[in-house]
């Protein structure tokens, strides 16, 4: 299989993703234009990008493309849990704990090690109380980020 990594630039900014041959393995939701990956040129990738700008424009639009990743038994779990929250829909860290098992600080740590944010929707998470975390932070643009994605999908969280 051939890797490749491409970037796409979306509404809320760069995203670099990381492809084993046809299957998605990775995507960096922080990528930095000043990376200089390439643009989407394989067939693969362009049908990537074309999938996930299709959901920047609308999040009802599907995101099916084959994924491949490993965790432990838990990640998967959870990633697995993830993946069955509708778009436009959230649960708290308490909820997804409740469900599968765990406590909230393991969903936690669980969303923060995501290979494959967006397909694999840990921004449909949330505290009890507000937005919660996002790729391991509390604050500053993965925030920014986190509510966008969820204001994108017609979620609206008031605290």
């Amino acid at each position: 299989m051939t890797i490749s990594r491409f970037q796409i630039t979306v509404p809320p900014g760069t995203l670099a993703v990381t492809l084993n041959g046809e299957v998605i393995t990775g995507i960096d939701l922080h990528a930095r234009p000043l990376q200089r990956l390439p643009a989407a040129s394989r067939d693969a990738e362009k049908r990537v990008a074309a999938e996930l700008a299709a959901y920047f424009v609308d999040a009802a639009a599907p995101l099916a493309w084959p994924l491949q990743f490993a965790g432990s038994d838990y990640q998967l779990r959870v990633w697995r849990a993830l993946r069955a929250i509708p778009a436009g829909k959230v649960k708290t860290y308490g909820q997804l704990a409740a469900e599968i098992g765990g406590c909230a600080q393991a969903v936690g740590n669980a969303c923060r090690q995501n290979p494959i944010p967006i397909y694999i929707p840990c921004h449909r998470v949330v505290a009890r109380g507000g937005i919660g975390g996002f790729a391991g932070k509390t604050a500053g643009q993965p925030i920014r980020l986190k509510r966008w994605l969820l204001q994108h999908e017609g979620v609206v969280l008031t605290a």
